[in-house]
């Protein structure tokens, strides 16, 4: 069985029993609709990687769970999880979603009105995350999700902690890494910035966590 290494701390086991039939099982249990497969041709276009569908009903499934009214996104890409964030959250709710790209932000936007919301359940705000996070207010938002540059993907944490709300749940996209994350043997910038990202939320006393097994792995843990 492969194993992964967090932070000097002792191997563990990897999930290894979720294979590509089970994830494609996933993938397609929920099925997408015109708007998302455009969006997710879109994104296939621009050169970007989107979250899968299983994914995105998981964020979908947590925003409804939550009723949330406020969230969060980091990188915005083309839409496809701002759609499954905003069919998830109440009817009031407004989505806050942050692209240092605006070209993607436009193609977003077309996605969000294809769905069929309005202009207000959206704030696109373009920039880098380390820029507009800290701009944001403490302690308003239900959801917080993470899918920009896993390099700074422990200055998000930070971030999404003053954020959120008590029993607010952040989430972050691609821990899996493509499963580079369960192969000891890479220590690459990237890799090992994912691996002190799960150590790091795995350990902390404020956080619940889960490292669902959907899409390229998505990481989410509960604000005590």
């Amino acid at each position: 069985m492969s194993t992964w290494v967090g932070n000097g701390a002792p191997e563990e086991a990897a999930i290894t029993e979720f294979g590509p039939q089970r994830a494609a099982l996933a993938d397609t249990y929920v099925g997408e609709d015109a708007v998302l497969t455009y969006a997710r041709a879109q994104s296939a276009r621009t050169g970007i990687r989107a979250i899968g569908p299983s994914g995105g009903a998981a964020l979908r499934l947590l925003a409804a769970a939550l009723d949330a009214k406020a969230v969060v996104e980091v990188g915005t890409g083309t839409g496809v999880s701002g759609v499954y964030l905003l069919r998830g959250m109440r009817a009031d709710g407004v989505l806050t979603t942050v692209d240092s790209e605006p070209v993607r932000q436009q193609y977003a936007r077309e996605a969000y009105r294809a769905a069929g919301f309005t202009g207000n359940r959206a704030r696109c705000i373009p920039g880098r995350a380390r820029d507009v996070l800290p701009r944001l207010a403490d302690g308003q938002y239900d959801l917080v999700f993470c899918d920009g540059d896993p390099a700074d993907s422990r200055f998000h944490l930070t971030e999404a902690l003053r954020l959120l709300r008590p029993r607010g749940v952040v989430c972050f996209e691609g821990v899996f890494q493509e499963g580079r994350l369960a192969e000891p043997e890479l220590d690459d910038p990237q890799t090992r910035a994912v691996r002190d990202l799960v150590a790091d939320i795995r350990e902390s006393d404020t956080l619940l966590p889960a490292l669902l097994p959907v899409s390229d792995g998505l990481l989410c843990a509960v604000k005590r």
